[in-house]
């Protein structure tokens, strides 16, 4: 596939063009060549946050944040790339969250897959209106570790962001361990195993309201996930690279998807174009062309 390169774009410029193209224009986010009568001093920066259901996304941007923003709901409906975007400021600096839904163990049938198309065309087109990713936070619960695992990590490190964004592990469900950091000296293996290599981790307990050791412990986590976050974060934008045509991203994440996660891999044509002109609103030949590319996109294996 032809190499693809983001960092997505002018927030304010972005718009979908009349041949039904991801775009963007203006000035790109770049450091050196960002203009700097338009460089602001205090840019916010754009975290991916992301895991399977259960691993504690939510009650992690209430730690990070130090105060309730998200709603944490055990029995929300599972739909793979839908995010909610939350702004966190901590330290003097703010971030916007998109608190994502990732990729769970037991795959996608057709009707969850076209679903899961469509979002993936939101979420590329969010993340281009907010300028680009500069953290990759995969959250996962300690105990819990399945074949989604590792999908999770290619789908985000690999296909969003082709291993070019800062990735870091934050682990929880440690609020019974004396010292956190003893879970990683025992089970940190694990990660080598499924070839998930991360830059950092953050040992953390995301249960709030509880007593004694237990909260003490949760605010020991809110030092070490902003931590976390202030040590990985991209810090110039030059370090984050750029894609120039957001098709690329889109027909990577959702050939992506198709190969790794669908039961059924053959997916009607037909029904993708479907997808892609009523709930994507793509001009037919749009879809189409991009249709065709999917069925093109070739996954190696890990």
């Amino acid at each position: 596939m032809k190499m693809i390169q983001m960092r997505l774009g002018s927030a304010t410029n972005s718009h979908t063009t009349p041949s039904g193209n991801l775009s963007s224009s203006g000035t790109h986010r770049m450091g050196r060549g960002f203009p700097e009568s338009l460089h602001p001093s205090c840019e916010t920066k754009n975290i991916v946050l992301f895991g399977e259901a259960g691993a504690g996304k939510s009650s992690v941007v209430n730690l990070m944040a130090g105060k309730e923003v998200a709603i944490t709901s055990l029995g929300m409906r599972r739909c793979t790339l839908h995010w909610q975007d939350y702004v966190v400021d901590f330290d003097g600096e703010s971030y916007k969250v998109f608190d994502t839904i990732g990729i769970e163990e037991s795959g996608l049938e057709m009707k969850e897959y076209l679903a899961a198309v469509a979002n993936a065309y939101r979420f590329i087109k969010a993340l281009d209106d907010e300028g680009g990713v500069d953290l990759l936070l995969f959250c996962i619960r300690a105990g819990r570790f399945t074949a989604a695992l590792q999908s999770n990590y290619r789908f985000f490190y690999e296909f969003l962001c082709e291993k070019k964004v800062p990735i870091v592990l934050a682990i929880t469900n440690l609020e019974r361990e004396q010292r956190m950091e003893d879970w990683w000296e025992r089970e940190h293996n694990i990660f080598a195993r499924y070839q998930i290599h991360v830059a950092d981790h953050a040992c953390i307990t995301a249960a709030n309201g509880l007593e004694g050791i237990h909260q003490q412990l949760y605010e020991k986590s809110r030092v070490a996930i902003r931590k976390l976050v202030k040590q990985n974060i991209a810090s110039e934008h030059d370090e984050v690279w750029m894609r120039g045509n957001l098709n690329n991203v889109f027909v990577s994440l959702v050939g992506a998807l198709k190969k790794l996660l669908v039961k059924n891999s053959h997916i009607r044509k037909m029904n993708l174009i479907g997808q892609l002109t009523k709930r994507c609103g793509m001009p037919r030949e749009t879809a189409e062309l991009l249709a065709d590319r999917i069925e093109e996109v070739r996954i190696d294996a890990a």
